[in-house]
């Protein structure tokens, strides 16, 4: 059976997830803060890990990605989403600690120049996909800056996009998948 977790989950937790959150409000099933390590769980517990609008607001990304490392089984997959540096409401929340680029999550994998900071081969990015503003969806912007998720030969959109134009052009937010690699390979 597949176990998942919906981490600072809120009111509002993923179906057939185990709920954590730091607030004992309706959905949670687990209260904890995740700037405290380590988490109530064993190593290798979870199939699947839900963060959604969190990791923007933990003390070290580094920790907290480490802590997922270890509570994810092999193989398992990890959903991200968080504002894009972009978007005004990533600046506008006084609890956001941390601002990310749809590149951000390629720190944690094998073979990034600085992956010595983040523990290289912790994980494999599997899709980063932004959504933007609905006037640049509906210009064809977004699917153009998403295009690299269905051929890497069009990475040079997003490149182009995030380096240039991101600050005309905003995105909304980003939704990463990961996959946890534990064994070397």
């Amino acid at each position: 059976m597949k176990r998942s977790l919906d981490l600072g989950c809120g009111r509002k937790k993923v179906p057939g997830t185990v709920g954590v959150d730091r607030h004992a409000v309706e959905g949670v099933d687990v209260i904890q803060d995740l700037d405290r390590y380590p988490y109530p769980f064993r190593t290798g517990s979870f199939d699947e890990i839900h963060a959604r609008h969190v990791i923007e607001h933990v003390e070290s990304v580094v920790c907290f990605m480490a802590e997922l490392h270890r509570i994810a089984r092999e193989g398992a997959t990890i959903h991200i989403h968080t504002p894009h540096y972009s978007y005004t409401g990533s600046w506008r929340d006084p609890t956001h600690r941390r601002h990310f680029s749809c590149y951000s999550f390629e720190y944690f994998e094998a073979g990034h120049p600085a992956d010595y900071y983040a523990g290289a081969g912790r994980f494999r990015v599997l899709s980063v996909h932004l959504s933007m503003l609905r006037f640049w969806r509906l210009c064809g912007i977004e699917w153009l800056v998403n295009a690299v998720n269905r051929h890497r030969r069009w990475r040079i959109f997003r490149k182009v996009w995030e380096e240039y134009l991101s600050f005309l052009m905003r995105a909304r937010e980003i939704r990463a998948v990961l996959e946890v690699i534990k064994k070397s390979r």
